[in-house]
Parts: structure tokens; C-alpha cells; sequence
């Protein structure tokens, strides 16, 4: 009895190697190597909110640190082809999103990288409707009132995104395709230049996530005319939904940006298991929980496999949008 159990003990080892996501038990990954969580994004947005959120509490969990490196541009899309030359060795996160992961694709005849093939889910943090505002001394107050005045002028107001092929620029192209009013896109390189020069009155209006709009709607810096869900959202009760508007054509619109996280494809399976279970942990936090509500966030409690559905249903139904309304970018 006694030699079968040395033996055992002895092969232990040896078994433990052969099987997949033993380094995991043995401790070096990620033990003494830092973890960049990559946002495709400049500081100020969504995206890279949610991401200092989690990466404070995640390094900890991990036993290591996780550094945010920003690299915005072209809607996410830059960011997100340097994350998918990176190793797939557990040391390189991407904040993904509906611009880079879903709507992209459809939009730029040369994108880097395939939003499908190149990348593994980890998990998808939530999903969350946009919000319409104009500046706090803006002569608009309803979503008839900018439309009326976008008919009337040359061009049509201007409005605002966080880049080309975003959320924010899709919603506005929805808006003008189903209303038939002209809009001048104005992208920049985040959400957070955006807000600001719509804040100064540089730009008429914007259509941004409720985690970024909120705090500015608050303050009463901006002022919200409609929200891009089927619902009010209990966080704007008082903000009417754009189909709430009663205009021709707007019945049947809806909007919802979503965040996730993703790794270079082929990264280990277990090292994917590890992050999706951590990462939930601190999702399901009561203080997560109350952020994300705050921000207008719908938490997700979707599995890997159910994230990748979830995704290449998207990447369908927005290819479809932007082919009827005939968005065309350069690039």
C-alpha cells in the first residue's frame, strides 16, 4: 500500500503537466509578468471606465497587476489589431465593443483583423442604451425639436461620436436613415472630446452611452432628450425613448452598445476559464452591481460560448443595418 501511494505521489507531477491549464496550478501564470488590459480607446469613455474598474480589483485577484494602455482610432479597430498580433499567453486583455467587435467589420473594406476569428470572449461585461443630448443652454428640448431643426438646415446639425463605425455614430445613421433627416457626422477619437465640445456648443448634439452622458446629465452640463432603449431606463425615468417620440418611422427603434472583454485567439482554455470566473467574481460585487446600474448598465451573465453567439449574431444584424442605410466609410 504503501510503495502504490509513493508511486502515485511520484507520477503526480507528470500527470498534472499533461493536463491542460496545469500551469495554472503550479502558479506561473500569471506570477511575476503584468497583464495589459488594452482599451481601444482614448481615457474619458466607456470602455476605458469599466476597464480601471476591473482592472483595480482583478490584479489583486490574479496576484499580479493589470496595466490600462489606451490606443484609440478608427472606432476601436486600431487598438484592436495591435491586441490581436499579441501573444496568446494570458497577458494581453482587450476592452471590446459593438464599434470593433460587431459593427466594424461592415464598415471598413481593410480592418486588420477578423472580430470573429482573431479573438476569444472572455466575458461580456453588459449592455447598455444610449442616451441623446444637446448642451444645457441648447434651444433644443425633444427629439422632434432636432429633428424639425435638422430638416431646416444646410447639411443638418451636427452630432458627435466617439469615431467612426461606433455605437454612437450607428445610432445616429439609424436615426437619419428611419426619420429620412440628413445629419453631419462629426467622429473623434473617444467619447470623452466628443461630450466636451458638445458640452461648449462646438457640435449640436451626440449620442453616447449612459455611462459616459450620466454624471454630464446630472451636473446639468447636458441636457438628455431620449434614450435609445424599447424602455425608460430607471436611472433617466423622466427621459422619454426615441420610438416614445410618436414620429413617423421611429416606432420600432432601438439601440444597445455592449461591452466585453476578449483575448487573442488561442489563448489557453484554462487561462480563458480563470479570467471569465474572476472576472464574473468582480462583476457580481455589490459595488460593481450599484456602478454599473448607475451608469445605465444591464449586467451579463452570459458563458463563453453564449458570448460568441451573442457576437456573431451582432456582426449579422449590423451588417444589415449599415447596407440599408448605405454607410460607407474610407479605410
Amino acid at each position: 500500500m504503501q510503495r502504490r501511494s509513493l508511486f502515485q505521489f511520484a507520477l503526480a507531477p507528470l500527470a498534472l503537466a499533461a493536463i491542460p491549464g496545469a500551469v495554472l496550478a503550479q502558479g506561473t501564470w500569471p506570477k511575476g509578468k503584468a497583464i495589459t488590459y488594452l482599451v481601444p480607446f482614448p481615457t474619458g469613455g466607456t470602455t476605458d471606465t469599466l476597464a480601471r474598474l476591473i482592472a483595480q480589483k482583478l490584479g489583486p485577484a490574479l496576484g499580479t497587476s493589470v496595466v490600462i494602455d489606451n490606443k484609440g482610432g478608427a472606432g476601436g479597430s486600431l487598438g484592436s489589431e495591435i491586441a490581436s498580433r499579441a501573444p496568446a499567453d494570458g497577458y494581453t486583455l482587450l476592452g471590446g465593443t459593438i464599434s470593433s467587435h460587431a459593427i466594424n467589420v461592415s464598415l471598413y473594406p481593410k480592418l486588420g483583423y477578423d472580430p470573429v476569428k482573431s479573438f476569444t470572449p472572455v466575458t461580456l461585461i453588459g449592455t447598455n442604451p444610449l442616451v441623446l443630448v444637446v448642451a444645457a443652454d441648447s434651444p433644443y428640448k425633444s427629439l422632434k425639436d432636432v429633428l424639425n431643426a435638422s430638416k431646416a438646415k444646410s447639411g443638418g446639425l451636427s452630432s458627435a461620436s466617439a469615431g467612426t463605425g461606433t455605437s454612437q455614430h450607428l445610432a445616429l445613421e439609424m436615426l437619419g436613415w428611419k426619420s429620412g433627416v440628413k445629419f453631419t457626422h462629426v467622429p473623434y477619437k473617444g467619447s470623452g472630446p466628443a461630450i466636451q465640445d458638445v458640452m461648449g456648443g462646438q457640435v449640436d448634439m451626440m449620442f453616447d452611452t449612459t455611462v459616459v452622458a450620466a454624471p454630464h446629465i446630472q451636473s446639468g452640463k447636458v441636457r438628455a432628450l431620449a434614450v435609445t432603449s424599447r424602455q425608460r431606463l430607471a436611472s433617466l425615468p423622466d427621459v422619454p425613448t426615441v420610438a416614445e417620440s410618436g414620429l413617423q418611422g421611429l416606432g420600432d427603434f432601438e439601440v444597445m452598445s455592449w461591452q466585453a472583454i476578449f483575448v487573442p485567439h488561442g489563448t489557453p482554455e484554462a487561462i480563458v476559464t480563470t479570467l471569465h470566473t474572476e472576472i464574473g467574481k468582480i462583476l457580481a460585487t455589490p459595488d460593481m452591481q450599484s456602478r454599473m446600474q448607475a451608469m445605465g448598465m444591464e449586467p451579463s451573465s452570459l458563458s463563453v460560448a453564449q458570448i460568441s453567439e451573442f457576437q456573431k449574431a451582432e456582426v449579422t444584424k449590423w451588417q444589415g443595418v449599415i447596407r440599408a442605410a448605405g454607410v460607407k466609410v474610407d479605410g
